[in-house]
C-alpha cells in the first residue's frame, strides 16, 4: 500500500511539473508574441511600401472538391484583391467534384485571371496534396500563394506577403493570419476563434520570434514555386500537408515568416461531429509527419529548431498525458479514493496555473479589434473546462487508429456551410 502511494504522489507531482513547464514555455512565447503584435504594428507605418512595378507574379491555387456552396464568395474575395492585375491569376482546381462547383467557376472566367484546371479522373479526390501538385506545374509564376475554397481574403491580404518575400529574397514563405468568419454562430465557433487566435498571437508570433520559426497554415500564405519543386512538392500521403511541408522547409534550412497584417477568413466547424472529423485529421496528421520526420528531426541542425518542431507536434501527447493524470487525480480525491501526501501549497499552484491560462488568452484577444468582449473573457474563464476537455477524446481516438489499429489514411473535407453575413 505505501508503494500505492508513492505511485500516485509521484504521478501528481510529474503532472504538476508538466503542466508548468508548459504553461511556462508558453508564457515565454506569449510575452515575445506580444513583443511581435506590438513590432508589426509599428513597423507596418514605416517599412518601405513595394511599388506596383517591382511586385512578383503570383498564382493562386485553391484546390476545390464539392465546394459549390462557397466558391463563388470566395472568387469574389480574390477578384477584389489589392494586387496588380497583370501580375496575379486564380488557378481554381476542381478535385472530382460532383456537385456545380465546375459550373460556378465557369461563371467567373469572363475574368482572365481565373482559370478552372480539372484534375484527371484517376488523379482526382486523393486530397488537397494532390490537387496542388497538380495544379503546380501548370502555374505560370514564380510565387505560390494557397487559399483554401472556404477562404474570403481581405482585399489587403495578398500584398503583405508578396512584399515580405521580396523585401526578404532568402524567405522561403510568408504567412498570413487566419480568421472565423462564422465565429458567432455556434458555441464551438466562438471556442475555436479564441483557440485560433491564441495560437497565431502567442505560439506562431512567439515562436518566430524566439526562433525565427513559423509553421504553414493550410491557407493564405505565400511560397517560392522553386524551392516546393526542389522539395518534390507536398506529400500526397499527408493528411496536414501544411505541418509536412514546414518541417522538410526547416530540414531543407529555409525559413517561413508571420506576417500579421494579411487576414484572410475562413469557415469553422459549427458542429461538434465536423470539429471532431476534423481535428482528429490534423492529429492523425500530426502523427505521420512524426513517423516520418522525428529521426532526421534528432540529427538537424540547428537543435534548437529542430527540438521545437519535434516537441511541437507532440503538443497533442504532452497537452493529453497532462489534462487526462490531473482530471483522474482529481475525480479519485474528490470521491475520498485516494490522497495526495505531497506537502506544498498544490491548490495555489493549480489555482495559479489555470488564472495564468485565461490571462494569456485574454491578452492575445486584446491583440484583434473587439475580441476581448464580455462574451469572449467568459468563455475563456470556462474554456479550460469543457473545450480543452475535448480533446482528450480526439488524440485517444487518433491514437488508436494510427499506432494500435493502423487505420489506413484517407482524405476527408471538412464540411461547408452556406455563406452568410461574415
Amino acid at each position: 500500500m505505501n508503494h500505492f502511494h508513492w505511485i500516485i504522489d509521484g504521478l501528481f507531482v510529474a503532472t504538476v511539473a508538466l503542466i508548468w513547464f508548459m504553461l511556462g514555455y508558453q508564457s515565454l512565447l506569449f510575452f515575445l508574441g506580444h513583443i511581435y503584435y506590438r513590432r508589426t504594428r509599428h513597423a507596418a507605418n514605416k517599412l518601405a511600401v513595394v511599388p506596383d512595378a517591382e511586385l512578383p507574379c503570383i498564382s493562386v491555387l485553391v484546390p476545390c472538391h464539392n465546394e459549390g456552396r462557397v466558391i463563388d464568395h470566395t472568387i469574389d474575395a480574390l477578384q477584389k484583391l489589392d494586387y496588380p492585375a497583370a501580375k496575379i491569376e486564380f488557378l481554381m482546381i476542381n478535385d472530382g467534384s460532383t456537385d456545380n462547383t465546375a459550373e460556378v467557376i465557369r461563371g467567373f472566367m469572363a475574368d482572365p485571371r481565373v482559370r478552372l484546371l480539372t484534375v484527371p479522373a484517376p488523379l482526382s479526390a486523393r486530397g488537397k496534396s494532390g490537387a496542388l501538385n497538380y495544379a503546380l506545374s501548370q502555374a505560370r509564376h514564380p510565387l505560390i500563394a494557397i487559399y483554401d475554397a472556404d477562404n474570403l481574403p481581405e482585399p489587403g491580404a495578398i500584398r503583405p506577403l508578396a512584399a515580405q518575400m521580396v523585401h526578404y529574397p532568402k524567405l522561403a514563405a510568408a504567412v498570413g493570419m487566419y480568421r472565423a468568419w462564422n465565429r458567432r454562430r455556434a458555441l464551438i465557433t466562438r471556442f475555436v476563434n479564441i483557440e485560433g487566435i491564441g495560437f497565431q498571437w502567442m505560439v506562431q508570433a512567439g515562436r518566430w520570434m524566439l526562433m525565427r520559426l513559423t509553421m504553414l497554415p493550410g491557407t493564405n500564405y505565400v511560397i517560392r514555386k522553386s524551392i516546393v519543386e526542389k522539395l518534390g512538392g507536398w506529400d500526397e500521403q499527408a493528411l496536414t500537408e501544411d505541418s509536412e511541408m514546414t518541417v522538410r522547409l526547416y530540414l531543407a534550412g529555409y525559413h517561413v515568416q508571420l506576417v500579421p497584417t494579411s487576414v484572410s477568413w475562413e469557415q469553422e466547424p459549427e458542429s461538434l461531429r465536423v470539429w471532431f472529423k476534423q481535428r482528429r485529421r490534423w492529429v492523425r496528421g500530426f502523427n505521420y509527419v512524426l513517423k516520418k520526420h522525428a529521426a532526421g528531426l534528432l540529427r538537424a541542425k540547428p537543435r534548437r529548431i529542430a527540438f521545437e518542431i519535434l516537441s511541437s507536434h507532440l503538443l497533442y501527447y504532452f497537452f493529453f498525458l497532462a489534462v487526462v493524470i490531473s482530471d483522474a487525480l482529481l475525480v479519485l480525491c474528490l470521491a475520498g479514493l485516494i490522497t495526495i501526501n505531497v506537502p506544498g501549497p498544490y491548490s495555489l499552484v493549480w489555482v495559479l496555473a489555470y488564472a495564468t491560462f485565461v490571462l494569456q488568452l485574454v491578452i492575445a484577444l486584446s491583440c484583434e479589434p473587439g475580441e476581448d468582449s464580455p462574451t469572449n473573457i467568459l468563455l475563456t474563464i470556462v474554456m479550460y473546462f469543457t473545450y480543452c476537455q475535448l480533446w482528450i477524446p480526439v488524440v485517444a481516438a487518433a491514437f488508436w487508429d494510427d499506432f494500435i489499429v493502423h487505420r489506413a489514411i484517407k482524405w476527408a473535407k471538412t464540411e461547408r456551410y452556406q455563406v452568410g453575413t461574415a
